[in-house]
């Protein structure tokens, strides 16, 4: 094998592991995540079990009060 070959075939090499470790801490991250919006998910249920926090309630548009009485709240 010439010295052009092994140059080449190294470049190959550090790109190969260079897209290998990529790929494995694009899985590792990924593994969090899952498991963070598992116990999120956890967490969720186990607050929808009591009825005081089940959902909250919003507030439409028309029930909000008016420019004047949220600026006089603030103050």
């Amino acid at each position: 094998m010439t010295a052009a070959e092994q140059y080449v075939a190294a470049a190959y090499l550090v790109v190969f592991v260079v897209v290998l470790a990529w790929v494995v801490i694009v899985a590792t991250k990924l593994e969090r995540l899952e498991q963070a919006l598992q116990d999120v998910s956890v967490v969720r249920e186990a607050r929808t079990d009591e009825p005081a926090l089940a959902e909250p309630t919003r507030r439409t548009a028309s029930a909000r009060a008016p420019h004047g009485a949220v600026e006089a709240e603030m103050r």
